[in-house]
């Protein structure tokens, strides 16, 4: 097993609280986690059919059943069981009784926000990060391979390809789940309409030309992409518009968690021709996004994360605040650092003289050094960012 670095975090937890609660995309990693964490708990999947009508039709007698010190997997599916939970933890009053796990954070966070508010923490777990496989056999060097193959668990505990496991996700997690829940009926529109938002991955996104593009309207791409955000399989960066005087972007950035699934749904099956695409650029960004979004969820960071942008296209990708600091971040896919790199680094220093801001270049190279006053990290490096852990 590849150790998570969400580990040491998830057992502090577990001493101090009733309930934690883990979501994240399908085949994150979830279940692996939990089990190997918590190896005295019962484990139980509400996956299996008999599990689940029993949970759902004797919540009390499953409870009964099988005691505390217990994992429920898939839990939003038997949200009935929440309110009994609470009714346990309430007389017993001790910490780490129960392990919940579920894919479907729509269903989940909705349903322990009505019962358990105050017994529960929630983590997210995301697929593996470069920092976890990077000092493993599993490490990859070469980062085109990495960003085509993606961080999915099961592409690294099994000798599948990619190239036939992503299609196989896509149709049996994404379509069914996705699918089921929004009542889909048109399976080419919503597969047009995934592989449209792949293809605006790491880009401003325009909710109406989405639609344009697919043939449905502005409030059913709104609904599409707010399941897929609650599924984890898209994030969307806000903009940083407060305290400008000029024109600022205030239209969300989206991202897809992982590149594999980007590269799968455009076409792209080697690392040749990521190289040669004309989305390389977007593609290498979302990955650095990616990356940083695991740092945060796997550490438990209360950094805000932004982006900003002006009306004549001056960006810096990425914008991370605490309090009254800030870490300017761009980002490019180039091996070779130019001077064109820094052109709204210094432009966004001029602009904001006043506050306290630290630059910051990540590259598609693989030297770190520090030049003009910007920091410059390269794309294995891209975390260190934060400092040490």
């Amino acid at each position: 097993m590849i150790k998570r670095d969400i580990t040491e975090r998830v057992k502090s937890i577990a001493k101090r609280i009733p309930i934690i609660t883990i979501t994240g995309p399908r085949q994150s990693g979830k279940t692996t986690l939990v089990k190997n964490v918590f190896p005295d708990y019962k484990y139980i999947s509400l996956e299996s059919p008999d599990n689940l009508d029993f949970a759902i039709n004797d919540p009390k007698g499953f409870l009964n059943t099988y005691g505390q010190k217990l994992i429920i997997d898939e839990a939003q599916y038997a949200p009935k069981l929440f309110s009994y939970i609470q009714t346990i933890v309430d007389e017993i009053k001790d910490n780490g009784l129960y392990i919940l796990t579920g894919s479907q954070n729509f269903l989940l966070s909705e349903k322990i926000s009505q019962s358990l508010s105050g017994r529960v923490i929630i983590l997210n777990l995301l697929s593996l990060s470069n920092n976890e496989i990077k000092k493993t056999a599993f490490r990859i060097k070469d980062l085109p391979e990495l960003i085509v193959k993606g961080l999915y668990p099961r592409l690294y505990d099994s000798d599948i390809s990619y190239t036939d496991w992503y299609p196989s996700y896509i149709q049996t997690y994404l379509e069914r789940d996705v699918r089921n829940i929004l009542n889909v009926g048109d399976i080419n529109s919503f597969r047009k309409f995934l592989r449209v938002c792949a293809g605006r991955s790491g880009q401003v996104i325009s909710l109406s030309k989405i639609g344009n593009d697919i043939g449905v309207s502005y409030q059913t791409v709104k609904k599409w992409l707010s399941v897929l955000e609650q599924s984890f399989i898209v994030y969307f960066l806000q903009p940083l518009y407060e305290n400008f005087n000029k024109r600022i972007i205030k239209s969300p950035k989206l991202y897809f968690y992982d590149t594999g699934l980007v590269c799968s749904l455009l076409g792209i099956n080697t690392p040749e021709a990521y190289n040669v695409h004309n989305l390389k650029g977007n593609i290498f960004e979302t990955f650095i996004i990616s990356e940083i979004l695991k740092y945060k969820y796997n550490f438990g960071l209360t950094n805000d994360f932004y982006f900003w942008k002006d009306s004549s296209e001056n960006e810096i990708d990425l914008v991370i605040t605490e309090g009254n600091n800030y870490k300017a971040v761009e980002i490019k896919a180039g091996e070779t650092i130019k001077s064109d790199f820094f052109k709204t680094l210094f432009f966004w220093n001029k602009l904001n003289p006043n506050t306290n801001t630290e630059l910051n270049l990540i590259y598609g190279g693989s030297e770190n050094q520090k030049r003009e006053n910007v920091n410059i990290y390269d794309w294995k490096s891209c975390t260190d960012i934060f400092g040490e852990k």
